[in-house]
């Protein structure tokens, strides 16, 4: 009921592919998804292990909303140790690949050990195998999914894959789905390859069914209602996330030429306003629709075309389609933060990361680095083979394809910013927290957003707290750690486990959340439970990290956050002033001075 109960295993040293019964217990405690497969990824194995030997487990796991008739209930996480971060990794996604799976009858599918040679998983509701991939290992995303419908002569089936970046361990390489839907941070994509998993292909025909139906379909139209008629879903509709670049360079918040600056004077020409008109000589529109995930009723993805003409694609008609298109995420890190204004080179940058499966947001800070080391003379021409100043748009075009290839100095960047920095020695270029780069909010500016990069457990992140509103209202300290520690308890519990999409958040309150949860499981789900579910998570999660050998020492910021004033802004003058929040967040979470959480905190959230 909302729980399939079933759990697949698949043992690719073996070839073993087994159903089991879902724990029970842990779905009470940990709900699903994120939670859940936290849970059992801290069981099944070592934290410290290796990220990309075969003692790693990778986690695909839905929510018990997912594949439901909630709004937005097409999410499912990526859980494994991240190659990028050696912290607990979880990567989630949208598209319809999730809801596939738990169609198929599956509430997760754990992959464990590594297969001797290149294989594909497919799971047919209770038929499920592995099938020889060599075939299609060195091929791109973009030619494994139609390759794969081809085989199975379906061509409805959902897939989810890897590209060259996989393959080749790039750090932040991510796990592709439907084309262009990314479970796209800390390097999930890495250790798929590592485990010579080139793809999970699904077709569920079984169905999700709930415990209520009346009361699940009440609480569903009401969530329902209140999203159609909030003006956040018009606005997502309408611009998709890509109108935050205006917000963030008006306020002075966008990082820019890693982090040296906080506005962009190319913004205008890489805005909404810009993929909207026609530009160059073929007077070619960037944006052609919105798009969908399953049971989205927002459709906030954007869909993209290049000018034909454009140096990056001119004879290259691969690159003569329409795919996925600029969010704000992907225009920041390809664009702001490597200085680049051509928004063709940035659409062609973000294909590419799609084609080859690359996290946009850790590729951007990654280049963003090198050019910051090829702009001060640490690395020349003779390494990187290309002109890699801030705002070449040639420099990112060509480093994002060797990034992919793992050629030459793109091999390098492909370490991800925290490993090519202390290669080259200067490792204060690197914009990084746990080894994972900046997403697109500059934290001097945004207080509560450099608490909550600090404290993330898979690294900096935008989408683990949600202190926007406040900081974007003032940057005094007041109320800021309570905001950080009580959203990033609610973000876990709400939708990263719940199997809806965070976009919900504004009009899909905590207790039109319960209410489906309630409607939908055999037992009782309230605002408070989840708050408490949530906390449980997140201190899971902070046990596997201390196992894996990370502390205090990590919730940190880079140097010039903490001691380089911000040029410009809102901010003008400041720093971020993590040490003034540090403290008063460890004590709110019950945990000691080296943010170990105590034994009392452990005890009543059933952890110890």
């Amino acid at each position: 009921m909302g729980w399939t109960g079933r759990v697949l295993r698949v043992d690719l040293g073996s070839g073993r592919c087994e159903g089991e019964p879902l724990n029970r217990d842990w779905a009470e405690q940990f709900l699903g998804q994120r939670g859940l497969a936290s849970k059992y990824l801290m069981e099944a194995m070592d934290p410290a292990v290796d990220s990309l030997a075969p003692g790693n487990v990778l986690i695909l796991a839905t929510g018990p909303l997912t594949g439901t008739m909630a709004p937005t209930a097409g999410r499912y996480s990526v859980v494994t140790k991240g190659a990028l971060t050696n912290a607990i990794a979880c990567s989630n996604s949208g598209g319809k690949v999730g809801a596939e799976i738990k169609l198929a009858g599956w509430d997760m599918v754990i992959i464990e050990g590594a297969s001797p040679h290149p294989v594909w998983l497919w799971i047919d509701d209770d038929r499920v195998e592995l099938r020889d991939a060599r075939h299609l290992w060195g091929r791109s995303v973009w030619e494994v999914e139609p390759a794969i419908r081809a085989e199975l002569q379906d061509p409805a089936v959902k897939i989810a894959s890897i590209g060259l970046a996989g393959e080749r361990r790039v750090r932040f390489a991510c796990v592709v789905n439907d084309l262009h839907r990314a479970a796209g941070r800390s390097g999930v994509g890495a250790v798929m390859g590592a485990k010579n998993l080139k793809a999970i292909a699904a077709r569920g025909s079984r169905g999700v069914r709930v415990n209520d139906p009346a009361a699940f379909m009440s609480a569903v139209a009401d969530a329902k209602a209140g999203l159609a008629a909030h003006p956040s879903r018009e606005r997502l509709a309408r611009y998709g996330t890509h109108a935050m670049l205006d917000m963030t360079h008006s306020y002075g918040s966008l990082p820019t030429r890693n982090e040296r600056d906080v506005t962009f004077e190319g913004t205008e020409r890489l805005n909404v306003a810009a993929s909207q008109g026609p530009h160059g000589p073929n007077g070619t529109v960037n944006l052609v629709t919105n798009k969908a995930c399953f049971a989205c009723t927002i459709a906030c993805g954007r869909i993209a075309t290049i000018d034909p003409d454009h140096f990056s694609v001119k004879g290259r008609p691969q690159y003569h389609t329409a795919s996925g298109g600029l969010e704000y995420e992907n225009v920041f890190a390809l664009g702001a933060m490597v200085g680049v204004d051509d928004i063709d080179a940035v659409t062609f940058a973000n294909f590419v990361c799609n084609e080859h499966g690359m996290d946009t947001i850790s590729f951007g800070g990654a280049l963003a680095a090198a050019m910051e080391l090829f702009e001060t003379g640490v690395v020349t021409m003779d390494e990187t083979g290309v002109d890699l100043s801030f705002g070449s748009a040639e420099g990112l075009v060509a480093m994002v394809e060797a990034c992919a290839r793992g050629e030459g100095f793109g091999a390098s960047v492909g370490l991800g910013a925290a490993r090519l920095c202390e290669k080259y020695a200067r490792p204060e270029f690197s914009m990084t927290v746990k080894g994972q780069e900046f997403p697109g909010y500059d934290p001097r500016a945004m207080q509560g957003m450099a608490l909550a990069y600090a404290t993330s457990n898979r690294g900096a992140c935008h989408l683990r707290a949600s202190p926007f509103a406040s900081d974007f209202a003032t940057t005094e300290l007041e109320g800021k750690a309570d905001i950080v520690r009580s959203t990033q308890d609610e973000r876990a519990a709400m939708f990263d486990s719940s199997g809806l999409c965070a976009f919900t958040a504004a009009a899909v309150s905590i207790e039109k959340v319960s209410a489906m949860l309630d409607g939908a499981l055999p037992s009782s789900w309230t605002p408070e439970r989840l708050r408490e579910t949530g906390e449980r998570i997140w201190n899971l999660e902070r046990l596997f990290n201390i196992a894996a050998g990370l502390g205090r020492r990590d919730d940190t910021l880079p140097h010039r956050m903490l001691n380089v004033p911000a040029p410009g802004g809102t901010a003008k003058g400041m720093v971020a002033r993590l040490g003034d929040m540090l403290g008063d967040y460890y004590e709110m979470r019950g945990w000691d001075e080296e943010g170990v959480p105590r034994g009392q905190t452990l005890h009543r959230l059933g952890l110890s």
